[in-house]
């Protein structure tokens, strides 16, 4: 069930951007002005992250998804009829706070099921996120079909008087009927396919309504490293570099494509899914992967994958062969990071409620602040390939900060190693010692014991001896008898 959440969970993120142009369109704005919508989810999304790190103390963990994914039901339910954008965006905030719960929560109940040990359902879980992500175009090209406003529409168009409605009619209805059917159709879908995933959750929830085995499981696995709140703040880092460096080029690579490689728009396109394409290949075969390589060393092949396919796109920033074949490594490099990351700290400190969201929020900071200043600086200057820039600085970014972490958390690891084997070699030598005291008392007794009975032996055989003696002293007298008739009772003994 988490996995059927979080592809729900790429569905909705994904389905905002091919159906953009319709959402403008029916909140007569273009797309230029409506862009704030992202800056509404994204906010949604931090203040949702909070929330989440907070309530995996005090609710059940299928009770807190359930009602995050009714949430995103209702948003996507209500999103293609909003009629303004101020709506729009306030529905968008709404929406991005159930989907910041939903993403904390899952991560957080994945390492309470499995800890350290759930390298490779983390990484099946971030999978079916890039999984519904991929989807969701294909989902709204076959819902929408080609429409006009999808193809190289300019922000006059918008203002034209028969697409749009006046000022006055756009105040006075909040809520309305879309214009495109299709457009409430590709939302309904993916709004159905998450009310039936809560549905399933809730009726997990009753059927296992205690508390009492998460929170004793996670008692019983807590450990903390000595620098915790050290790597916390530099995974933050790590993972705001790193995320917002992913939605960067994912969102601009298209426009870097054709404005300055000068390629057509077909083949933008087509650089744009292969670093999609092969993201999502990656991460599906990183759960493989995961079970047989550490989550480090996952860690450090994307970080030498992603700072060398970064160099070689800035380098080589015009030819087109370059930039289909680093395209396709830098988004190979790029899937496994975040679920590496995240089942990485987790074998040297226990990740709770509000470390989980702390660098979530670190996570969707990136996404929300990176593509923004790429924005504007790539206006500033068109002819520089500002894009590739950000990915090569992010990568030396998280190239360097990953050492730092893997220092801080094995140093003192070590030290609490060095001292278990001290504690262990003392209580082997104590049990030796122990062992040997016990066996030198077990020699002893049995020393003892076989004296006593020596003693007892001897005893007997001296009673017998007089036994005997006075026996034959006693029969002295008919010795003829005796030895006359033993031959004959011993032969008769023996025949019968």
């Amino acid at each position: 069930m988490l996995f059927a959440s979080f592809l729900g969970l790429g569905l909705s993120v994904a389905i905002v951007g091919p159906t953009l142009q319709d959402l403008a369109t029916n909140v007569n704005r273009n797309i230029s002005s409506l862009s704030f919508i992202f800056v509404g989810r994204a906010f949604g999304y931090l203040s949702g992250s909070v929330i989440g790190g907070l309530l995996v103390y005090v609710m059940n963990y299928f009770l807190l998804l359930g009602i995050s994914m009714l949430a995103t039901t209702v948003g996507l339910y209500l999103v293609p009829f909003c009629k303004t954008a101020v709506l729009l965006t306030v529905m968008m905030c709404v929406f991005g706070t159930s989907i910041g719960v939903l993403d904390t929560g899952g991560n957080v109940l994945i390492l309470a099921l499995w800890g350290d040990k759930g390298a490779p359902h983390m990484q099946a879980l971030h999978f079916c996120f890039a999984l519904g992500a991929f989807l969701a175009p294909l989902l709204a090209k076959l819902a929408l079909g080609p429409t006009a406003s999808a193809e190289n529409c300019t922000e006059s168009d918008f203002h034209h008087p028969a697409l749009n409605r006046s000022s006055e009619a756009d105040s006075e209805a909040l809520f309305g009927v879309p214009n495109d059917t299709n457009l409430l159709w590709a939302y309904a879908i993916i709004g159905t396919y998450m009310f039936l995933v809560s549905v399933i959750l809730f009726g997990l929830f009753f059927k296992n309504s205690s508390k009492q085995e998460k929170t004793t499981a996670s008692a019983q696995t807590s450990r903390r490293a000595k620098y915790h709140n050290a790597l916390l703040c530099l995974l933050f880092l790590f993972f705001f570099f790193y995320v917002g460096a992913e939605v960067t080029y994912g969102s601009y690579v298209f426009s870097f494509a054709t404005t300055h490689a000068g390629m057509k728009e077909n083949e933008a396109a087509g650089l744009n899914s292969i670093f999609w394409g092969t993201f999502a290949v990656c991460r599906g075969l990183a759960i493989f992967f995961a079970t047989c390589l550490q989550p480090g060393t996952m860690i450090v092949l994307s970080n030498i994958g992603s700072l060398t396919s970064s160099l070689f796109l800035v380098l080589f920033d015009k030819n087109p062969f370059c930039l289909w074949i680093a395209t396709a490594v830098y988004g190979a490099s790029m899937a496994t990071t975040f679920p590496s990351g995240i089942s990485w700290i987790e074998q040297y400190t226990t990740i709770h409620g509000k470390s989980a969201a702390f660098f979530v929020i670190g996570a969707a900071l990136g996404e929300m602040a990176i593509p923004a200043v790429i924005g504007i600086l790539q206006g500033k200057y068109p002819d520089l390939p500002v894009v590739l820039y950000t990915s090569l600085g992010a990568s030396i970014a998280t190239g360097v900060l990953f050492p730092v972490l893997y220092k801080l958390a094995t140093s003192p690891l070590d030290h609490q190693r060095k001292e278990n084997r001290k504690s262990e070699d003392q209580k082997a030598l104590l049990s030796r010692s122990g062992l040997n005291e016990y066996e030198e008392e077990n020699e002893e007794e049995e020393a003892e014991k076989w004296n006593e009975m020596d003693f007892e032996m001897i005893e007997t055989d001296d009673t017998m001896r007089h036994s005997i003696i006075e026996t034959s002293g006693s029969s002295s007298t008919e010795p003829t008898f005796h030895m006359k008739h033993l031959p004959e009772t011993r032969t008769k003994g023996t025949n019968t």
